[in-house]
């Protein structure tokens, strides 16, 4: 039990010799956490007359927000789009290892997929807290089938389908129930699209769009419905025009609702998005990018071949294709490489490649006030640190 004269029997840690990123900057000072959550040091002093229990010297190092992963569809051999007899020991063995690069929350994402293989795995996945043990989970990231199927990607084509009958009638039938869904991919030209970009916002589920044909009109309606997210920015979606940039126009649009960010997700593993794109969707709208992995089952595994979801996959170094095509199949990048490779191309300061990776994710998925940040109050489980 603790010997000082705080509040909580619960032992406190003050991290020292670091640099803390918070509000936008790197700061020199110590952190404190107690029972999970990062303490205020003046209320524990003043108020409580505390101190540290334990104390951890740092090294010099930078202590940030864990980093947060929207879009991993798996990753160490496991397929979270494959319903295994052990759904949950695979989600949890990802989990595990993740940590190791400085992931402490993610969501497990389900490409296109058969609608049996929704029911037996979203009753499955629960929304956890992480800690030692592995990164917690933020709810389930379904990436179709409501996309374009000239856009597909890698995703099997006769399972995509469009919204038959509008609304939560489409969703429900298809996937069986929304419990524990965090982001849904959606293509906005898609008729009967709006009813259900609506149908999700209410259910305080974060509406994402990719996967497309849709022009800058269409994505702008969807962004007026409630969608607030771009799935991998400039992959599997028109390309940039000049008399219709399309998605990508999303980024500078001044139909964008007063008091809303467009965020967008950036596969930054060097071969999904040339640098100067990388630079350009950066420099136009920093605010809104959101480092994701999107990594496969490959992932930590040696090169061979694997599958996403109903797809084989060939790895070749560090490119995941469908098999027998040269159709980009997600990545075997870890977040920490995203990071990097996003600092080194950009030339983007530290602190805005660890915010992209862990402040905009928690932002766009409505959870910064609890991740993201090392305001005092936040999750002190979702922190980490790097060199």
């Amino acid at each position: 039990m603790p010997s000082n004269k705080s509040v909580s029997d619960a032992p406190i840690t003050q991290f020292i010799n670091c640099r803390i990123l918070r509000d936008h900057c790197l700061q020199r000072e110590d952190l404190w956490v107690r029972d999970g959550k990062i303490l205020n040091p003046e209320k524990l002093f003043f108020d409580e007359q505390g101190f540290a229990d334990h104390k951890v010297d740092c090294g010099n190092k930078i202590i940030a927000p864990g980093f947060i992963d929207a879009q991993i569809n798996g990753g160490y051999g496991i397929d979270f789009s494959q319903a295994s007899s052990d759904i949950n020991g695979g989600l949890s063995l990802v989990a595990k290892k993740i940590l190791e690069h400085g992931v402490t929350s993610f969501c497990p994402t389900l490409v296109t997929s058969p609608p049996e293989i929704y029911r037996q795995v979203i009753p499955e996945v629960r929304v956890k807290d992480g800690g030692a043990e592995g990164a917690g989970i933020l709810g389930l990231h379904l990436e179709g089938p409501f996309i374009n199927e000239e856009k597909r990607g890698a995703h099997p084509p006769k399972f995509i389908r469009p919204f038959k009958k509008g609304g939560v009638v489409d969703l429900t039938e298809v996937y069986g129930t929304l419990d524990n869904v965090a982001l849904v991919t959606v293509a906005p030209e898609l008729t009967n699209s709006g009813p259900a970009i609506r149908e999700l916002v209410r259910r305080g589920i974060t509406v994402s769009l990719g996967h497309s044909m849709a022009d800058l009109s269409q994505a702008e309606e969807a962004v007026m419905n409630g969608a607030s997210f771009i799935t991998h920015l400039f992959n599997a979606m028109l390309p940039f025009h000049h008399r219709d940039p399309g998605i990508v126009g999303l980024l500078t649009s001044d139909r964008v609702p007063a008091g809303r960010t467009v965020y967008y997700g950036m596969i930054a593993d060097g071969i999904h998005t040339h640098p100067a794109a990388l630079r350009i969707a950066h420099r136009s709208h920093p605010a809104g990018l959101v480092l994701v992995t999107d990594a496969v089952t490959a992932m930590g595994l040696p090169a061979g071949r694997h599958t996403l979801g109903q797809q084989e996959i060939h790895i070749e170094g560090l490119h995941a294709y469908v098999a027998g095509t040269t159709t980009l199949s997600g990545s075997i990048a870890t977040m920490d490489m995203c990071v990097r490779h996003f600092k080194q191309a950009s030339g983007c300061s530290v602190e805005a490649a660890l915010e992209a990776a862990s402040l905009h994710p928690a932002q766009v998925l409505g959870i910064s006030h609890q991740k993201g940040t090392l305001d005092y109050g936040s999750d002190a489980g979702t922190t980490g640190c790097c060199g």
